[in-house]
């Protein structure tokens, strides 16, 4: 496909008492995704290249263990538009 970029894309769950901690482990793998939050959970999606992608397993797995929750990887697209914002 023309004008894409290829990405991994993360969607972690965990409970909303663990937003701070995960959005501190995001900032130092050098990454940022968008919240969604519902009652008591939230969902960070975020999309990143793979040596970003790469990083971020490296601190959230051990994290996961302590903030419990779980984590989906997946490949994907991002389709370039005017600006990156990644």
């Amino acid at each position: 496909m023309n004008n894409t970029i290829t990405m991994k894309r993360f969607e972690i769950v965990l409970g909303i008492e663990q937003l701070e901690d995960l959005m501190d482990l995001l900032e130092k793998s050098g990454v940022r995704g968008d919240v969604l939050m519902e009652q008591e959970n939230i969902v960070v999606i975020l999309a990143c290249k793979e040596d970003q992608a790469q990083r971020v397993v490296n601190e959230l797995r051990p994290a996961l263990k302590s903030f419990g929750g779980m984590c989906l990887i997946s490949d994907s697209l991002w389709l370039e538009g005017p600006a990156i914002s990644y």
